[in-house]
């Protein structure tokens, strides 16, 4: 994607950045990447720039880093308009602030996708996959304890549709 390219993922704060990310579900499996910096499996994702919310920012992010379309699921706060000024949005199934690095944090809101089009390209060919319940509860790829918990929170969310 020629926009990925042209924005470069510099941070935006100092200390704290918000960023945007979504497991995605497809048959029964949810895919994961492995980071190309911090060397872990994790969901795709990446910072919400100054222009966008964190609902465009979790579709931009799959996009560009899975070559999916997604659709975002989950709830949003009646009413859909208010006031006619603002309108709410898609509330992320889950909200947590983490250390990226000893000096940068990142406050993340995690939603939970459907592919709708699109096909499998990774990014810069980074390693991914989807990964079976099996898999993610076997833990042998060494999840963080949040990224596997969400990840099997995001399989029974999608199981239960």
């Amino acid at each position: 994607c020629s926009r990925a390219k042209t924005r470069p993922m510099a941070h935006i704060h100092e200390k704290i950045d918000f960023t945007a990310s979504v497991y995605i579900v497809k048959d029964g499996c949810v895919l994961l990447h492995k980071h190309k910096k911090l060397g872990i499996w994790l969901q795709p994702g990446g910072h919400v720039e100054l222009d966008e919310d964190p609902v465009e920012a979790a579709k931009r992010e799959a996009k560009e880093e899975t070559g999916f379309d997604v659709e975002l699921v989950g709830q949003s706060n009646p009413p859909a308009e208010l006031y006619g000024h603002s309108r709410n949005l898609l509330l992320p199934m889950f909200l947590n602030r983490h250390n990226f690095d000893d000096t940068h944090e990142h406050i993340d809101f995690s939603y939970f996708g459907r592919v709708v089009g699109g096909e499998l390209t990774p990014e810069g060919g980074v390693e991914m996959r989807w990964f079976t319940r099996e898999e993610i509860e076997k833990n042998e790829i060494k999840l963080l304890d949040d990224t596997r918990s969400y990840a099997l929170s995001a399989l029974d969310y999608f199981a239960q549709q």
